[in-house]
């Protein structure tokens, strides 16, 4: 059973990368994809790059050249504050459940609902996954824009009080997938939280700080959906 693994930047594959043996590399459609094994799963890894096209043509390309059986987004994301259960800086997030926050297709559609797609794609993942993976679950919110100004977070919240992360990515794969009818699991680790002090600042000083480890929980997730 292969698995595809697919992460925005160069930085997060930097990180993820380390964690495969047996790598070998296959270009396609602009795309580099990496084939190998995490412990004893059979992996092809990507860099997709930031945004929703980016992310929805890398995601069909994998989908298409290699046919896995479950895909995974990994990387970084946002958090969305301090309240009870939602993610802080550093600690790793299981998506239950991925929406857009920058799509309306007009009257009779709901906002965040993709024509044709549900409002709300699911994570087919047993109810105590995260606990088991060490991992904060919840609502996260994807569009095309890097969040970072308190305004932003609050028209997301608007539209989704539960939000726990943002991304620019998630939505956009996990559409794919509904598309192409290949399970979708998202597991990010959160980077800083827009509107709590200097967020970018929070984001650059991350790859410093941010240890392999973080992103080696990768090699947890695919144990347990084996």
């Amino acid at each position: 059973m292969k698995t595809g693994i697919i992460v925005a930047m160069e930085k997060e594959l930097a990180l993820l990368l380390p964690n495969m043996e047996d790598c070998s590399h296959t270009s396609v459609n602009g795309f580099t994809f990496h084939s190998g094994r995490i412990g004893t799963r059979e992996v092809v890894v990507m860099q997709c790059g930031i945004g929703k096209v980016n992310a929805a043509v890398g995601a069909l390309t994998l989908i298409d050249t290699f046919h896995p059986s479950i895909v995974i987004n990994t990387g970084v994301a946002g958090g969305t504050g301090h309240d009870e259960g939602k993610p802080g800086i550093g600690e790793l997030f299981l998506a239950r459940e991925i929406a857009y926050h920058d799509v309306w297709c007009g009257p009779g559609t709901e906002r965040g609902e993709a024509a044709g797609c549900p409002a709300r794609f699911s994570c087919p993942l047993p109810e105590d996954f995260g606990a088991r993976l060490g991992a904060k679950e919840g609502l996260l919110a994807s569009g095309d824009i890097f969040v970072s100004e308190p305004d932003d977070l609050a028209r997301i919240k608007a539209l989704y009080p539960e939000v726990a992360a943002v991304d620019m990515e998630s939505a956009a794969i996990a559409q794919v997938c509904h598309l192409k009818d290949v399970p979708f699991v998202c597991m990010r680790v959160i980077s800083d939280t827009p509107g709590d002090g200097d967020n970018i600042s929070q984001y650059e000083n991350f790859w410093t700080d941010a240890p392999a480890r973080t992103f080696a929980a990768i090699r947890s997730l695919l144990q347990l959906i084996s």
